[in-house]
């Protein structure tokens, strides 16, 4: 079974189960349509993308923000403390990346420009 192509009928199950959990009123009042989509995103940036210095930094991120959302609906997590995390997470994601040293997506390298004579 290739995983690539496993992934996206999962989330898509995912978000059905708590689609309907949610219509049940099973799950606390959470927009999960938003929240699994940004989850959702976050994967498939890694598993579609591969591991680069982009989807490292994204992917992670997106589902980060996922989980504030969640938190923050729930009266958890407050959007003035939110942001910050975001931001101090952006920056570890950031610096794992350059740490790691992993290189750019083929299309963000810049292209060969022939010398000119």
């Amino acid at each position: 079974m290739k995983t690539k192509g496993a992934v996206v009928p999962v989330l898509i199950i995912v978000l059905g189960v708590t689609w309907l959990l949610n219509v049940l009123q099973l799950l606390p009042a959470v927009d999960w349509i938003w929240t699994i989509g940004l989850a959702a995103v976050g994967i498939l940036t890694l598993v579609v993308g591969g591991i680069n210095r982009l989807t490292v930094v994204v992917g992670p991120f997106l589902m980060v923000g996922s989980v504030c959302s969640v938190l923050r609906q729930l009266g958890s997590l407050s959007v003035d403390r939110e942001v910050p995390v975001l931001i101090t997470f952006l920056g570890i994601f950031m610096l794992i990346a350059q740490i790691l040293g992993l290189s750019l997506p083929e299309f963000l390298k810049p292209e060969d420009t022939p010398e000119k004579k």
